[in-house]
């Protein structure tokens, strides 16, 4: 199992970067390798993904959300694929976003790219762009603030 967590500072208020997050159809605008996110219903999205040459299509379900603090997600479809990104707020326009994904690596490509962390580099890359792209932005492009309880 491959696991990866890193953080980032964006100078922008926890609702903001919360909200944007909640956004998962906005994904391929800073996330390397991501083709498109489709919201299928309010805890499903379905991706499709092409990373160093690998596609792959799959479906995750939001298994716990809460404003302004976290949401995470688990692939349904026999995929071992998931994380949670978390908010936290540092002052009135700054918050921490934190990324932890966990996942199967299933092709030779995806498991030499685990061993050399090129996940890692991934992962801060992308958040280093939803960086970019929420402080350029300076307000969410919309908002989802339902609650999801994780299931017992």
């Amino acid at each position: 199992m491959s696991s990866v967590t890193e953080s980032i500072d964006v100078q922008v208020p926890v609702r903001t970067a919360y909200d944007q997050w909640t956004q998962f159809e906005s994904f391929p605008e800073f996330m390397g390798g991501v083709e498109s996110v489709t919201q299928t219903g309010e805890t499903m999205t379905h991706w499709k993904t092409k990373i160093a040459g690998v596609e792959r299509e799959f479906d995750a379900a939001i298994t716990e959300q809460h404003p302004d603090e976290r949401v995470a997600w688990k692939a349904v479809d026999g995929k071992s694929h998931a994380g949670v990104v978390t908010f936290h707020r540092l002052s009135d326009s700054e918050t921490k976003v934190t990324v932890q994904m966990d996942w199967e690596a299933e092709s030779l490509v995806e498991k030499a790219g685990a061993v050399i962390g090129a996940d890692d580099r991934q992962i801060k890359k992308d958040l280093a762009r939803f960086k970019e792209f929420i402080e350029s932005r300076g307000s969410a492009s919309g908002a989802w603030r339902g609650d999801v309880t994780p299931p017992k």
